[in-house]
């Protein structure tokens, strides 16, 4: 779970300018500011509640409302979501258990990128599920897919710390959290935290070696086979020659420029042109070429939720370049 690129943060902070009306929140935020502590205390201090004290259905109509006012108080954890996506429905349900376990100290804001189109267009949804942090009206961070609960209650756990200074309802609230719900935290993994140690360290055969040991015991993890496929993709992509896309491009035929150009394209977020590029080569080629392409091509898919829409289109070209 990572911090957005601030080139990202800028250009989503100006798009929410544009697209709600922030002129009228300064003064609201600096009354705030000055309001008795008496006052504000009393507000937060009503009896703790389910995840639907603290959670809202957003619309395009009540996005300024809902989120953006909201967000002067406590931050706000937009999750986009889509009936269909499965996995949007897993990471939702977690959000709604911890935000009742917070108890106010943030607001889960739900919302169908399907049925608002222009949330989802405001935000740069490519796939859901993508959970967004708003702040003061502004976003502040972001993840997607779908990580382990103990990391999202981190997570959340240093928003709060981060914004204690700046957001007045989030003091109050937590001030109202039973004692026994502060204090829950799972059990970290040690096994997890080896490998993720060993990448931050840039040490990813140590990485890779770790998250096999995990496979290797339980063969049915998704966390450690997802993270697995992703050391294994930034190693190589990595050390790859910059000059290989231009080689591939001028050597349609060269089977290992391809490759390797297709994990730079991904890796500098083109992940269509680099899906395209081994769709086009499975197309064109045959026999051991192909099968390499092919496989290729499947081992980037595991970097993607299985219902992310670039994946869902690529898998369809294959099977229509294969048969």
């Amino acid at each position: 779970m990572t911090r957005p690129d601030p080139r990202q943060t800028a250009a989503l902070s100006a798009a929410l300018s544009r697209a709600v009306d922030l002129s009228a929140l300064k003064a609201r935020a600096d009354a705030t500011k000055t309001a008795p502590p008496a006052a504000a205390a009393g507000a937060a201090k009503a009896p703790a509640a389910d995840a639907g004290a603290f959670t809202v259905d957003v619309s395009e109509a009540s996005f300024q409302a809902d989120v953006v006012e909201r967000s002067l108080q406590v931050p706000v954890i937009v999750a986009l979501t889509a009936g269909w996506s499965g996995q949007a429905q897993q990471l939702t349900a977690m959000l709604e258990k911890l935000v009742a376990e917070f108890n106010g100290a943030w607001i889960l804001a739900r919302t169908d990128i399907d049925a608002n189109p222009r949330i989802a267009q405001l935000f740069g949804v490519q796939s859901v599920p993508m959970v967004v942090a708003i702040a003061g009206g502004q976003p502040v961070e972001a993840f997607g897919d779908v990580p382990p609960e103990a990391q999202v209650r981190q997570w959340l756990s240093g928003l709060l710390d981060a914004l204690r200074d700046r957001l007045p309802g989030i003091a109050a609230a937590e001030s109202a959290v039973p004692e026994a719900a502060a204090e829950v935290e799972e059990p970290e993994d040690e096994r997890f935290a080896a490998a993720e140690a060993a990448f931050e360290q840039g040490d990813y055969a140590g990485a890779e070696a770790a998250y096999e040991a995990i496979i290797a015991a339980e063969p049915a993890n998704a966390e450690a086979k997802a993270a697995l496929a992703q050391v294994r993709f930034l190693a190589r992509a990595e050390v790859t020659d910059p000059s290989v896309i231009v080689r591939a491009d001028m050597s349609p035929d060269d089977i290992d420029a391809q490759l390797a150009a297709a994990d730079l394209e991904l890796a500098g977020q083109a992940a269509e042109q680099a899906f395209d590029r081994l769709v086009a080569v499975v197309a064109r080629s045959s026999g051991d070429d192909r099968d390499r392409a092919r496989t290729h091509l499947v081992s980037l898919f595991e970097l993607f939720a299985s219902d992310d829409p670039r994946v869902i289109k690529a898998r369809r070209d294959l099977a229509s370049a294969l048969y």
